[in-house]
């Protein structure tokens, strides 16, 4: 058997994952997760996993069960919490997705971002070198910062805009976290490896944290605005969330250490306007589209990301990693989640 254990667990990635790793029989896999971004009804989503298991404790908290036959356990508690534990179990891998996430979700975390993630990463990476563990750490594509125009490599420079933000903050701080990921790799016997994702978008992924995709969705299928910010020639790559946990766990299975791999689908690099015209087009609606200022839905202290889109070859060269879903397929997909939803 191999015990595994999933950070932010409970999250868009983080569910997509878990199932991923519970299709294999010799896996256990424990969850630790706050709740505090997932876009999912935990207790609703393992009973529709057929879950059977234990309620413990006064606090009504879930503890422990059985999804389809596999064993796993979970926890609710932050990352720091959980490592601050005087005994926990022995780990064979550790899958490090737990974070601040979104355009809009980091904004009432900003100041404190950096330290959170920091904290949490000295910690897992602490464990990791005490047990032998072999870490994978979810970083953000947002460290290139733009890149050259939007295209991004694993061995171009990291760029710095000049205007502190909590955008900013949040993609320093992941880049921190692989510097040192990184030298602990090199100097303390560390066995980890680095994902940067690029506009991961599919079944699950929520509106809360600011995300465009589910948000053009909710507005066609209420037949309000399609909200486009600025001018709509934003660019992105994005990348069907089932492609993102394939690469995901074949970073883990067969990544070098101390590597980065850029996982993201180059095929799909396109415009959020573009977006807005497949997403209307998809869905009967009388939804137009409108053009409006983030900063006047959100505050001063909303950032835009940069243009980027992937150099995936490294993944793909050394994985054997291949996205497969193109642009329409993850939209529809996407729909047909959001109108499932909707009438539960």
């Amino acid at each position: 058997m191999k015990r595994i254990l999933v950070t932010g667990g409970f999250g868009f990635i983080g569910t997509h994952l878990v199932e991923r790793l519970l299709a294999d029989p010799k896996n256990i896999v424990h969850v630790v997760d706050n709740l505090s971004t997932s876009p999912i009804d935990v207790r609703q989503y393992l009973r529709g996993l057929s879950y059977q298991g234990l309620i413990g404790g006064s606090d009504g908290v879930l503890r422990q069960g059985h999804v389809e036959g596999y064993v796993f356990t979970f926890d609710i508690k932050s990352v720091r919490d959980y490592f601050a534990q005087e005994t926990l179990p022995h780990y064979d891998q550790i899958y490090h997705l737990a974070s601040v996430v979104g355009p809009v979700g980091v904004l009432k975390h900003g100041g404190n971002i950096l330290s959170e993630m920091v904290g949490d990463a000295y910690d897992i990476m602490n464990y990791c070198k005490r047990f032998g563990t072999r870490l994978v750490d979810i970083s953000t594509s947002e460290v290139y910062g733009g890149g050259r125009n939007g295209y991004c490599c694993e061995t171009d420079s990291m760029i710095v805009p000049p205007k502190p933000s909590a955008r900013l903050e949040y993609a320093v701080a992941k880049l921190a976290c692989e510097v040192a990921l990184i030298n602990q790799c090199n100097t303390a016997g560390l066995k980890a490896s680095i994902i940067r994702p690029f506009n991961v978008a599919g079944p699950r992924q929520a509106t809360a944290g600011g995300f465009v995709l589910p948000r053009f969705i909710k507005q066609v299928l209420a037949n309000e605005p399609i909200t486009v910010y600025g001018d709509g020639s934003a660019v992105r790559a994005f990348t069907d969330v089932r492609d993102i946990v394939d690469g995901i766990v074949r970073v883990m299975a067969l990544g070098k250490n101390a590597t980065v791999y850029n996982i993201g689908n180059p095929n799909n690099k396109t415009n959020i306007l573009d977006l807005a015209n497949r997403v209307q087009r998809a869905v009967t609606t009388t939804s137009q589209i409108t053009f409006v200022n983030p900063k006047d839905l959100w505050g001063p202290a909303f950032e835009e990301a940069s243009d980027k889109y992937p150099d995936a070859s490294r993944a793909m060269e050394e994985l054997q990693w291949q996205p497969k879903a193109g642009l329409n397929s993850i939209i529809a997909d996407s729909i047909a989640y959001v109108r499932a939803a909707r009438r539960d």
